[in-house]
């Protein structure tokens, strides 16, 4: 079970690779015009030392709660991108190109519940690593390495309820537990291995961009294009590995749910085929009162 999570969510994000785009263009538009307008703002007159505003020294108190706003900024179109592009892949969903509210909302608060949980969840592993330390080193030290990773699976096991609130599935905290019983080391093999994938991705692009100076003219306009797209870069490669790899835990809870009452994958496909269809009829009704009243 280890490998088949780990493969089938890097299957899932190798062949969504267009759909991100496709479902995040208008908001990677808005991040790139967003972090060149920071960028512009905080460069200094002989430019950046490094490869974009977000990892330049902190001068002043003010250009450090500039660039945390950016941060938040950033995760808040990360967020929605994210969205949509569970939603095209799970569901099928076309929705309008930015769209904000209480979907959003909804996701945003898990995640930092989530964050809560796992920070909450080393309290008790730490404590019981010191004690154990204090009778036998060697355990002690083993189980001190190994809480990082056990906080991890506790929270991906709770992380079903990311993929549900996106397609507006009620899933709750306990009901994701319950629904990734037996799944909890895989998810979090599978959740490593990503973050390690996302992350190598993200040096990989810092590195693209910095050894860009010597194949491009070096002037102040590339670099606050290079500072605006790399912490673009960086939010669709932690979107793309993420979202990817919660949406392939939704489908396979799906899945077992769909072997408990003995359905079998072709009814699945059914179901979708039909709730697509009826989606359609509904848009496709809109639109002709829409036409209606404009005359």
């Amino acid at each position: 079970m280890f490998l088949t999570v780990l493969e089938r969510s890097l299957s899932l994000a190798q062949h969504n690779i267009g759909t991100l785009f496709k479902t995040g263009w208008a908001y990677i538009l808005l991040l790139a015009a967003l972090n060149f307008a920071i960028g512009a703002s905080l460069m200094p007159e002989t430019g950046f030392t490094t490869v974009s505003y977000m990892t330049e020294p902190v001068a002043a108190a003010d250009e450090g709660a500039l660039r945390a706003l950016a941060g938040l900024a950033n995760l808040l179109v990360g967020f929605s991108i994210a969205i949509a592009y569970v939603r095209r892949i799970l569901i099928g969903a076309q929705d309008f190109p930015i769209a904000f509210g209480g979907r959003t909302v909804r996701v945003i608060v898990y995640q930092i519940v989530l964050g809560l949980i796992g920070m909450l969840s080393l309290i008790p592993l730490f404590i019981l690593s010191a004690l154990l330390a204090a009778l036998t080193a060697g355990f002690g030290l083993l189980l001190l390495f190994l809480a990082p990773f056990i906080a991890l699976m506790v929270v991906q096991k709770f992380s079903v309820v990311l993929p549900a609130a996106a397609v507006d599935d009620p899933l709750s905290l306990r009901e994701s537990w319950r629904a990734t019983a037996g799944l909890g080391w895989s998810m979090a093999f599978a959740a490593l291995v990503m973050s390690l994938l996302a992350g190598a991705l993200v040096g990989l692009w810092a590195l693209v961009l910095w050894m860009s100076d010597g194949l491009l003219p070096a002037n102040l306009v590339w670099q606050q294009v290079r500072s605006a797209i790399f912490p673009m870069g960086m939010m669709l490669i932690l979107v793309w590995a993420f979202a990817s790899l919660h949406a392939t835990f939704y489908g396979l809870i799906r899945e077992r749910f769909a072997e408990k009452l003995g359905l079998k994958h072709e009814d699945l496909e059914q179901v979708e085929r039909t709730q697509s269809a009826a989606r359609s009829k509904a848009h496709k009704a809109l639109d002709g009162v829409r036409r209606m009243n404009r005359r």
